[in-house]
């Protein structure tokens, strides 16, 4: 990790240990001007119901928002709160998850983690952990999280992607991000947004929409939304950030392809042309004319969750270069064949949907030879259509071939 990355934790670290002496000591703390913290609802301001909450935890409640709200939250869940401080998002989650859930609570600061097991001793609850770490090296297994919440944190962070990263790591597939934030307009002018950024004690820096977005995906979520809620100051504003990881089957991951997976993607590729009804291609590309090809925010993988090998992948190229088309792309989706019937090739298609429509793509078609039944049947589950069929387009091994030429056209984007 660079020197600065350290330095910021280590400031950050000790501004808000000083900030637990207080709320320790009794005394009502905030971290940026107090007109903010009263007008951008910050802290204990953010929430509808505190019935029942220690008064330390609302003393140290530096939040922009109530990201338990907006969670949906179910009994039985395991949560976790990214920056958790006093243990005000940890209390009220407990609460929602029940005595058969867990709600963890992340802080890097020593002080702020013994004022939160107070809190949580008098408030009586016995569903909650309190660890010690860093949010960008979350100190939990993979895929043991329903869900992560946070609180006007992730901008204290100097390595927000590694942030996100962690975040997509720990979640379980299917599972699900909802942050509250501070987000920054786009094209402020730097001092005016470094002044605008202090008055609101997000010291570090903000993101922008287009910003968190773009760190989303490529954490590899592929739902997200951002909702501004309240305005912090002139330029800068509370918001709500809601992102999911791609469900799987059991046993399997759904991720963004990385560089790394070149030779197991290219392989699969290859075993599926051998099958001689994948594609007119004989021979698969190289990985520099594959990664050419291909949208870099639409690569996911499968992957074995045991033996972390790839199992499967699927790709989009765009249609044209033309404007109109746009939000038109052709997919290519490849199974391994030892890995079939496992779900990841309808995981896999679900997972480019949710990313394509995340980025405004209205229309994703193919062409299957209609000898390829299992992949027909498997685009009519993820809500192909059959336009029509192409007689004779092309010989394949000397032989004329017919295609069938599928697409799905999504009722979200471009409707």
């Amino acid at each position: 990790m660079s020197e600065n990355v350290e330095a910021v934790r280590a400031g950050v670290v000790t501004r808000y240990g000083e900030l637990a002496k207080a709320a320790q000591a009794g005394r009502k703390v905030i971290d940026c001007e107090p007109q903010e913290f009263t007008d951008g609802c910050f802290g204990a301001a953010g929430y509808d119901d505190t019935t029942g909450l220690p008064d330390g935890a609302l003393r140290a409640s530096l939040g922009c928002g109530n990201p338990v709200a907006v969670a949906d939250l179910q009994p039985g869940e395991t949560v976790l709160d990214l920056g958790s401080g006093g243990g005000i998002d940890v209390l009220l989650s407990a609460r929602r998850v029940g005595p058969t859930g867990k709600a963890y609570g992340l802080d890097a600061t020593s002080e702020m983690i013994e004022l939160a097991k107070a809190n949580a001793t008098e408030a009586g609850a016995t569903n909650v952990e309190f660890l010690h770490g860093h949010i960008e090296d979350i100190p939990l297994p993979d895929g043991s999280v329903d869900v992560i919440i946070s609180n006007c944190v992730i901008n204290l962070s100097a390595d927000k992607p590694r942030v996100l990263a962690e975040a997509f790591r720990v979640l379980k597939p299917g599972g699900r991000l909802a942050v509250s934030d501070v987000i920054a307009d786009d094209g402020l002018d730097p001092a005016q947004r470094a002044e605008a950024e202090h008055l609101v004690g997000c010291t570090v820096g903000t993101l922008t929409e287009a910003e968190y977005r773009t760190l989303l995906a490529a954490a590899g979520f592929t739902t997200y939304t951002i909702t501004r809620t309240h305005a912090a100051t002139s330029c800068l504003h509370s918001a709500i950030v809601h992102a999911s990881k791609p469900a799987a089957p059991s046993g399997v991951t759904i991720r963004r392809m990385r560089e790394a997976d070149a030779a197991q993607v290219l392989a699969i590729y290859q075993a599926g042309l051998d099958g001689g009804n994948a594609s007119f291609e004989t021979t698969a590309p190289t990985w520099q004319a594959f990664d050419a090809a291909k949208l870099p925010l639409h690569r996911h993988v499968a992957v074995d969750a045991v033996g972390g090998q790839v199992i499967g992948w699927i790709a989009v190229s765009a249609v044209s270069s033309r404007c109109v088309y746009a939000g038109v792309v052709e997919h290519s989706v490849y199974v391994h064949p030892d890995h079939g019937g496992r779900g990841a090739g309808l995981a896999l298609l679900n997972a480019l949907i949710q990313s394509t429509e995340a980025e405004g793509i209205w229309t994703i078609q193919s062409g299957i030879f209609p000898e390829n039944t299992a992949s027909l049947r498997l685009h009519e589950k993820a809500g192909f259509r059959v336009v029509g069929t192409r007689h004779h387009i092309g010989r394949h091994y000397d032989r004329w071939r017919d295609v069938v030429f599928l697409e799905r056209r999504s009722t979200v984007t471009g409707a």
